[in-house]
């Protein structure tokens, strides 16, 4: 069923779409000039699970659900196809597919970001005498050049989440794919990259430069798919996907999908077109997105940061000439821990978690740890709780669960802030946490900053709606995006760091005891 509404009255004019394909949840925005929302659509992104730790997503379901949740929002709008000036399309990153270039038949699900099979592929690459020989190599090149793009392979350590590992693994143990790959007739693609497949019936084969630099596998300084790594890790040159601008016209959609030829205006990553829409166009302009996952990017304009063992370099995005650099830290299970709680019936709706961790003083000592927050390099380490008690309540289990979200906020600013040589203007954050005051609150208190949250928090819809309507010229410029933005609350620090200084340190002695486990 559409998730929107008919607004009655409205005048035929031309109108944008932003879709944003996330992990959890595919939606699709109707948008006027003014940046309202006229009609919206959506749809749950159904995950399969065929082994423990494989995480998968069946392309031609989620094909369905795309064309589906478009043509839901135009209804909703009352608008016909024609009325669409063009379409801006965001995705979740990392999750890939690859498939045969003559037949365009997949050889396998997609692989989403989440999935573990790479993990002892992993474990062997992290051990191996081969990765300290390349770890010392470019320390020395570093310090002999002092040239950044020797320091992230210094200390480079795989990760199930890269997806160079999964592609790695996809030529090990698919064969079909491997030797499609030795003909030249195998092509990887992002979500992004198969959904622009798809719409032009194959006639379009592409991504842009904020999906490719969220791969890994794509060397922002040189702005090229990594021969190296490629190399390094047998994957063929030949299987990637042409770069292009992010606000850029792709193409039409093929007529017969929804009745008139679409045009297709813009793809890009769904935290770069989050940070987009936030209008964070300026360097040390901050986006704090908390939704499946956390990501806290910085704007760090034409200025590329090494990675560093906490954060790493992205495009943000490429408009013509311009290409804007982004620094970016992560966190895990967010969103994933309140979804998670309200399975197991901790609460009923997501709007009470913020009055039932006020209801108390504190969590009484319990503290929720996740799992990869304290090692990235173990993907089987589960999440926990941490000082249960007798009396602990079902209260205290969700004001743990909130304040680790606080306190990894809390980490990853400091990180930024020193490592980041850039001074930091407006934090703005989005996503489905964000409507969470009793988090927003807290975060804004712990690092001590006022951080605003938009009126709508699809931020990633509204980006790549953003993107199509500059490159449709349904929009001027970004001056004239600044004017459209809609700010619902402003957060100020209303505690000092002081107050929070027990929990926070509790909660990290927990972490600590983690490791242990």
């Amino acid at each position: 069923m559409p998730c929107g509404q008919q607004e009655s009255g409205a005048a035929p004019a031309p109108y944008v779409l932003g879709v944003d394909v996330g992990s959890t949840v595919v939606k699709c925005h109707v948008y006027d000039r003014a940046a309202a929302v006229r009609g919206s659509g959506c749809r749950r992104v159904e995950s399969l699970y065929p082994r423990p730790g494989w995480v998968e997503l069946d392309p031609e379901v989620l094909w369905s659900q795309f064309v589906g949740v478009i043509k839901e929002a135009v209804q909703a709008a009352g608008l016909h196809m024609r009325q669409i000036a063009g379409l801006g399309i965001s995705t979740q990153r990392s999750t890939f597919i690859t498939w045969h270039r003559r037949t365009g038949k997949p050889f396998h699900n997609f692989i989403s970001w989440q999935d573990l099979r790479s993990a002892e592929l992993v474990k062997s690459w992290n051990k191996s005498l081969l990765l300290k020989v390349i770890h010392i190599i470019f320390t020395v090149l570093h310090f002999l050049t002092r040239n950044d793009r020797y320091l992230a392979p210094s200390f480079l350590t795989f990760s199930t989440q890269h997806t160079s590992m999964k592609l790695s693994w996809v030529f090990k143990n698919i064969r079909e794919a491997k030797e499609a790959a030795k003909k030249n007739n195998c092509c990887f693609g992002t979500v992004d990259t198969w959904l622009l497949y798809r719409l032009t019936e194959g006639s379009v084969y592409a991504t842009d430069y904020s999906n490719a630099s969220s791969t890994g596998v794509f060397e922002p300084f040189t702005k090229c798919w990594n021969p190296t790594l490629c190399n390094l890790l047998s994957i063929p040159m030949s299987v990637f996907p042409p770069v292009k601008d992010t606000s850029f016209n792709f193409g039409s959609a093929n007529p017969g999908i929804f009745g008139v030829p679409i045009p297709i205006m813009a793809i890009v990553a769904d935290q770069q077109s989050a940070m987009f829409g936030e209008c964070c166009f300026h360097p040390g302009d901050v986006k704090l997105t908390m939704g499946t996952g956390g990501f806290w990017n910085v704007n760090t304009g034409e200025q590329l940061f090494a990675s560093q063992r906490d954060l790493y370099p992205l495009i943000g995005w490429k408009i013509g000439e311009e290409v804007v650099y982004l620094t970016e830290g992560c966190m895990s299970d967010i969103g994933t821990a309140i979804k998670w709680a309200q399975d197991i019936d901790l609460f009923t709706n997501v709007d009470e978690t913020a009055k039932m961790a006020r209801s108390i003083v504190d969590s009484q000592g319990v503290c929720f740890v996740p799992g990869s927050q304290v090692s990235g390099n173990d993907p089987y380490l589960s999440a926990s709780f941490m000082g249960l008690k007798p009396s602990t309540t079902r209260n205290h289990l969700i004001r743990a669960i909130l304040e680790s979200v606080a306190f990894r906020n809390k980490q990853l600013y400091d990180i930024i802030v020193k490592k980041i040589c850039i001074p930091l203007q407006t934090i703005r954050a989005d996503g489905g946490v964000s409507n969470n005051s009793f988090v927003m609150q807290m975060t804004s208190d712990l690092i001590n900053k006022k951080i605003e949250k938009p009126a709508n928090a699809d931020m990633s819809s509204l980006g790549a709606a953003f993107l199509a309507g500059l490159a449709s010229g349904f929009w001027t410029d970004k001056e004239q995006l600044k004017k459209l933005r809609r700010v619902e609350a402003v957060f100020k620090p209303q505690k000092d760091f002081e107050a929070y200084k027990p929990a926070m340190d509790t909660w990290l002695q927990a972490t600590k005891h983690f490791l242990h486990w």
